[in-house]
C-alpha cells in the first residue's frame, strides 16, 4: 500500500491516490512551477484505517435512512462520524511512515509549520467537483500534525459534504480523502488568480491580493486589491487598491487575526514588478492545462503556487451558433418550468402582503407562489422560486401567464437580494448575473415570430386551454382554440381580496358574488360560443389562509395537498359554494353566456358527487341540454369506480398532476422528488386508460387538463390512441400539442385504411 507520495512522484494515474489537488501539484512541480514542498497522504490509507479500525460499518449505520433536509439531524450524524475517526488511533506503522516524512520534508530545519490540505478523490473533476467542502489547516507544527490528519479525514463527512454527496448520488464510501502536507509559505501577500475573466471567459488576468496568508482572500473575509493584466504585452490595465482592516499570520501551531493600521491598510498588496512576473507564471500553468485556471498563490522572499484548478464559473460554449453568443456568470440553477427569457431587477417575496413592491418588468423571488400572488407574477419579467415542482403554483401559472419561471432552485431567497440584476433562462433553469439584453431581445424576436404564423390545422380531438387569470382571455381566445378546459377560480377569488367567509361575516356577500361574476362574465364572453369550464374553488387550507382574514377561518394541516380542499370543502363550506352557484347563474343567465359549464374538483367518493349535486340543484342549477357537469378525476377512487361517479356527471377532466402525485405517493411541490414524479410512468398511464375507457363505454366526454400533454408529445399520443375526447393546455403549448395531435390522428388513419 503506498502510504505517502511525495509530489515529484505523482504522475497522471495517480488521481484515486491523490485527488484533484494532490494531482495537480504533482504535475506542476514536474513542469518545475514555483510549489513549496509537500508529499501526499494517500486515500488508500483512509481507506486502510476506516476499515482496519472497523468504523466503516458505524460510519454506514448513521449515514442509513439519514434524510439530509432534516439539519439537526444531518449536524447531528457528521459530529457522530467526526467523533468516531478522532477517537481512534494510528498503528505505530503509520505514525512511523507519517513522522519520518515530515523529518525529510523538514530538511535540516529545527522547525517547520504546514499547511495540511485535504484532497477528496473526486474533487476537481469536470463531473464531480467537490471544492471547498472540505477542511484546511494551516500552522500545523510537529506536535500536532497527526490529529491534523484525522480532521482532514473527519471532514470528509462534515454535513455540507454529506448534503453534496446525497444530491449529487456519490455513494459516501467510496469517495475516499487524500491529505497534502505542504511547508506553510509565511506569506506577507498573497491571493486568487483568474487566467481568464471567470465571468465571461475575456483573455485578462485578474488577480487578488490581501496582505498576510491568502486565507482572509479565499474565504472572502476581507476585500483584496485587484489587479487586471493584459497578457498581450503584460501590461496592468487596472488597479482596485482596497483598505484592509487586517491580515492572517500564523502565530504558533494556529492563525489569528491581526489589525493593520489604516496607513499600512491602504497600500498596494502587491509590487508591479511581482504582478507581472505573477500573471507569466499563472497563464504558463493555463496554457500546461490547456484550460483556464482558478490558481491560490502566497508571495514571501519569491513567488510561490499554492494550488490551481479549472475555472468552473465560464459558461461552456454550446453547439449552435446563436448560443455561442450567450456568455455570462451562472448564479445557481433550478427547474426549467415556464420556457422565455425575462430579466430584471430582483425583488424578494415573503408573502402576497408585500406584493406591491413588484413593479412592472421586475424580477419576483419567493420561496414558494400562492394564489394570490397572481398580480405580482403578471406584472413580473420573471419569476424564481426555491421550492416547487414542474407542476407547483408558480410553474403552472407562469407558463399560463408566459413569464419565464425557474422554480426549486433551493437557495434563491438566500443567493438574491433586492435590487440585484439577474436574466432568468426559464427553458434552462439557468440565473445568469446580471441584465442580458441581448437574450431577452433574441427570445421576443422568436415570440413575435410565432405569433405572425396562424395555425389552420383542424383536429378532430378538441384542444382546449387551461386559464386562470380573465384578462389574459381576450388574446388567448383568438387563438386556434376550442374552448376552455379549465377556468381556475382561484385567482378571481385571490384578488377579491379577503376570505369568502369574512364576506358572509360582514354582510358583503352581494360584493363577493358581483367580482366574481364580472371575472367568468369576462372569460365566457370571449370565449362564446366556445365552451369554458369552470372548476370551483380548489383552494388548499395553507393558500387560503393567506387571504384577508383567512388565519380566522382556516385550519393549520400537516398536509394540505391531501387535507380539506375540493368536493368535501365544497358540500361542507355549503355558504362559500352557493356563492359561486349564484355568480355562475348570473352570467348563464343574465348575460345569456350558455357556454359556461361547471367542474367538481378533487372529488374523493360517490356521496361528495351526489351531495353536491344536490345543493345545486336546490340552487336552481341542474344537468340540462345546455348546461353540463363535470369532475376531476385526481384521485385513485374515481379511476377504480368511473363507471358509478359517470351517473352523476356529463363528463370527466384528468388533473394528471394530482393524479400522478396520488398514485406514485411522490409530493409533486417537492424538488427533490422532481426525478420520480413522471406522468409517463406506467401505473400512471394505466390510469388514463381506464378512464378514457370508463367514459367511451358511457358515452360521455373526457379530457385532460394536468401538465403532462403540454411537456410530453408520447403522452399527447398515447390520449389520442385511446380516445380522448379532449385535451386541455397551457396557452403556450396551443398550436403545438394541435400540430402532434393532428399527425397523431392522420397516421392513426392511414393505418386503418391500410387494414381495410
Amino acid at each position: 500500500m503506498k502510504d505517502i507520495l511525495w509530489f515529484e512522484d505523482i504522475g497522471e494515474d495517480d488521481l484515486n491516490l491523490v485527488g484533484g489537488k494532490g494531482l495537480n501539484l504533482g504535475l506542476m512541480v514536474k513542469q518545475d512551477f514555483p510549489i513549496p514542498p509537500g508529499f501526499v497522504i494517500t486515500a488508500e490509507t483512509y481507506f486502510e484505517f476506516i476499515e482496519e479500525t472497523h468504523i466503516k460499518s458505524k460510519i454506514k449505520k448513521i449515514l442509513n435512512d439519514l434524510d439530509i433536509e432534516e439539519t439537526e439531524k444531518l449536524q447531528d450524524a457528521s459530529e457522530k462520524i467526526e467523533e468516531l475517526i478522532l477517537g481512534e488511533d494510528f498503528t505505530e506503522e503509520l505514525k512511523s511512515s507519517f513522522m519520518d516524512a515530515l523529518d525529510k520534508l523538514k530538511e535540516d530545519s529545527e522547525e517547520i509549520h504546514l499547511a495540511i490540505r485535504s484532497s477528496a478523490t473526486a474533487e476537481d473533476l469536470p463531473d464531480a467537483s467537490f471544492a471547498g467542502q472540505q477542511d484546511t489547516y494551516l500552522g500545523v507544527d510537529k506536535d500536532n500534525y497527526l490529529e491534523a490528519v484525522k480532521k482532514c479525514w473527519a471532514s470528509l463527512f462534515t454535513a455540507r459534504a454529506i448534503y453534496y454527496r446525497e444530491n449529487n448520488d456519490f455513494d459516501h464510501m467510496k469517495v475516499g480523502i487524500a491529505v497534502i502536507v505542504q511547508k506553510l509559505i509565511e506569506a506577507n501577500v498573497a491571493g486568487v488568480v483568474f487566467t481568464q475573466h471567470p465571468s465571461t471567459g475575456e483573455d485578462v488576468v485578474i488577480i487578488e491580493a490581501g496582505f498576510g496568508l491568502g486565507e482572509a482572500v479565499v474565504s472572502g473575509s476581507i476585500t483584496p486589491d485587484t489587479y487586471e493584466v493584459d497578457p498581450d504585452g503584460w501590461s496592468i490595465k487596472n488597479k482596485e487598491i482596497s483598505a484592509q482592516s487586517f491580515k492572517v499570520i500564523r502565530e504558533g501551531n494556529e492563525t489569528k487575526e491581526v489589525e493593520l493600521t489604516k496607513e499600512e491598510g491602504k497600500k498596494q498588496k502587491l509590487p508591479d514588478v511581482e504582478i507581472e512576473k505573477l500573471a507569466k507564471i499563472c497563464k504558463d500553468i493555463e496554457e500546461y492545462y490547456d484550460e483556464g485556471q482558478d490558481i491560490e498563490w502566497a508571495f514571501s522572499d519569491d513567488l510561490y503556487i499554492v494550488q490551481s484548478r479549472p475555472i468552473t464559473t465560464i459558461k461552456k460554449k454550446e453547439s449552435s451558433k446563436e448560443e455561442e453568443k450567450i456568455s455570462g456568470e451562472i448564479l445557481f440553477k433550478g427547474l426549467a418550468a415556464s420556457p422565455g427569457v425575462g430579466g430584471g431587477t430582483v425583488k424578494i417575496i415573503k408573502d402576497a402582503s408585500e406584493l406591491s413592491k413588484i413593479e412592472k418588468g421586475e424580477v419576483l423571488v419567493t420561496t414558494m407562489t400562492t394564489p394570490d400572488m397572481v398580480p405580482g407574477m403578471k406584472r413580473s419579467a420573471a419569476i424564481i422560486t426555491d421550492e416547487g415542482g414542474m407542476t407547483s403554483h408558480a410553474a403552472i401559472v407562469s407558463r399560463e401567464l408566459g413569464v419565464p419561471c425557474v422554480v426549486g432552485s433551493s437557495v434563491a431567497t438566500e443567493t438574491l437580494s433586492d435590487g440585484d440584476k439577474v436574466t432568468v433562462d426559464g427553458a434552462k433553469g439557468i440565473i445568469y448575473k446580471g441584465f442580458h439584453s441581448e437574450l431577452i431581445e433574441r427570445e421576443k424576436g422568436k415570440k413575435e415570430s410565432a405569433a405572425r404564423i396562424k395555425s389552420e390545422v383542424v383536429t378532430g380531438t378538441n384542444v382546449y386551454v387551461n386559464l386562470s387569470s380573465p384578462s389574459a382571455a381576450e388574446e388567448v381566445a383568438k387563438r386556434n382554440v376550442d374552448g376552455v378546459g379549465l377556468f381556475r377560480a382561484e385567482f378571481i377569488a385571490a384578488q377579491i381580496g379577503f376570505h369568502p367567509n369574512r364576506a358572509i361575516e360582514q354582510g358583503r356577500k352581494g360584493e363577493w358574488i358581483d367580482n366574481l361574476s364580472k371575472g367568468l362574465r369576462k372569460v365566457a364572453s370571449a370565449f362564446d360560443p366556445r365552451p369554458v369550464i369552470y372548476r370551483t374553488l380548489d383552494f388548499k387550507t395553507n393558500e387560503y389562509r393567506d387571504l384577508k382574514g383567512g388565519k380566522k377561518y382556516e385550519p393549520k394541516e400537516n398536509n394540505p395537498m391531501i387535507g380539506f380542499r375540493g368536493a368535501f370543502r365544497n358540500i361542507h363550506d355549503r355558504e362559500i359554494f352557493e356563492m359561486e352557484i349564484q355568480a355562475i347563474k348570473r352570467v348563464r343567465n343574465n348575460y345569456n353566456l350558455k357556454n359556461l359549464h361547471v367542474m367538481i374538483p378533487f372529488v374523493r367518493t360517490l356521496q361528495e358527487i351526489e351531495k353536491a349535486v344536490e345543493i345545486m340543484k336546490e340552487n336552481g342549477l341542474e344537468r340540462n341540454r345546455d348546461f353540463k357537469l363535470w369532475i376531476m378525476v385526481e384521485v385513485p377512487s374515481t379511476v377504480f369506480l368511473i363507471d358509478q361517479f359517470l351517473e352523476y356527471v356529463d363528463g370527466v377532466s384528468i388533473g394528471s398532476n394530482d393524479l400522478t402525485q396520488l398514485t406514485l405517493g411522490v409530493d409533486r411541490d417537492n424538488e427533490n422528488l422532481s426525478e420520480l414524479f413522471d406522468e409517463r410512468d406506467p401505473a400512471v398511464l394505466k390510469a388514463l386508460e381506464l378512464t378514457i375507457k370508463g367514459c367511451r363505454k358511457k358515452n360521455k366526454t373526457v379530457s385532460i387538463c394536468g401538465q403532462a400533454p403540454s411537456v410530453y408529445e408520447e403522452i399527447v399520443e398515447f390520449l389520442v390512441k385511446h380516445g380522448i375526447t379532449s385535451v386541455s393546455v397551457n396557452p403556450d403549448a396551443i398550436e403545438s400539442t394541435r400540430k402532434l395531435i393532428a399527425s397523431v390522428e392522420q397516421r392513426f388513419l392511414l393505418n386503418k385504411m391500410r387494414d381495410l
